[in-house]
């Protein structure tokens, strides 16, 4: 049974638990999300809820967004996901799901899109060696051999220079520290995926430890 909500990272800080202890936390702002659409195995073979979060211009949303949107009798919404579970399937189409949706204590899994860092080269980006920094070395920071079996070609999967970052990561089993209603935030134990003001998806954990 999954739950779900979209929201905003805004960035770090700290807070002191029930014992007096520091506990740093992201803060992630979750305004309420509309759900724009339930599907269903009937029409279309799993279940699932679309979530919508934060109105988009109208003159920034083409037609098909628009016809969407109006079906839940709201604006066009710049972010939606899609979360599955039979939780969620309690909700209905212009229905809101608010941070409330999470209590203090639960586990859950927030996915992101890391920051992105540029092209870097096969050390930063795969964790490999450097040759001798040595006069005589004729080696120093290189992508190592391209495959001498088969010199037409690389092989797929070897480990280049390449872009680095910039990825969807979900970090799994973080802990909800605070849940405030009145300023739609949810505070999370530890740190999650992505720069500030990025788009983060809060959801329910799937291997927490019972």
């Amino acid at each position: 049974m999954t739950k779900g909500i979209l929201g905003r990272k805004i960035g770090m800080t700290s807070i002191f638990d029930e014992n007096g202890f520091l506990i740093p936390v992201t803060v992630v702002q979750a305004v309420p999300n509309i759900v724009l659409q339930k599907k269903t195995v009937e029409t279309d073979g799993y279940e699932a809820v679309q979530l919508g979060l934060e109105d988009l211009r109208a003159k920034l949303a083409n037609k098909p967004k628009t016809g969407h949107a109006a079906k839940a009798q709201t604006a066009p919404k710049r972010f939606t996901k899609e979360i599955r579970g039979s939780k969620m399937m309690n909700y209905e189409v212009g229905q809101e799901v608010k941070v409330d949706i999470f209590a203090v204590g639960d586990i859950v899994d927030v996915t992101g899109t890391s920051k992105g860092k540029g092209f870097t080269g096969a050390i930063k980006r795969n964790n490999q060696q450097r040759g001798p920094m040595a006069h005589g070395s004729g080696y120093h920071r290189g992508a190592g051999s391209m495959g001498s079996v088969d010199a037409a070609r690389v092989f797929k999967g070897k480990q280049l220079a390449s872009h680095m970052g910039d990825e969807t990561v979900t970090i799994q089993n973080l802990q909800v520290s605070k849940v405030d209603t009145d300023k739609n935030v949810i505070l999370i134990r530890g740190n999650v995926p992505g720069a500030k003001k990025s788009l983060v998806m809060i959801t329910n954990a799937v291997k927490a430890v019972k």
